[in-house]
């Protein structure tokens, strides 16, 4: 993604940005809560080996992808009120 100065993206762009992010968002989260359900159901069958221990790594270590596109997302959520506010 090139950066761009937040004043030469149109309202469609980050509309489109909006709904890109919420997207991504949903799908890495919904991913990481099934493979975190899955390394419990795991571990609670098969006990802890270094499988279930190995695929328990993986939710955390993705969680801070989840995060900054949460805060990316809160921060076009704010830029287009502020647009809609000014007009």
């Amino acid at each position: 993604m090139k950066n761009r100065k937040i004043q030469e993206m149109s309202n469609e762009a980050w509309l489109n940005q909006k709904k890109t992010t919420q997207l991504a968002t949903g799908m890495l989260a919904g991913a990481l809560l099934a493979l975190l359900i899955m390394v419990v159901l795991l571990a609670s069958k098969k006990g802890l080996h270094a499988t279930s221990i190995g695929l328990g790594v993986i939710p955390f270590a993705f969680m801070p992808i989840l995060f900054l596109n949460w805060n990316h997302l809160k921060a076009i959520k704010k830029e287009l009120n502020s647009r809609q506010n000014a007009v």
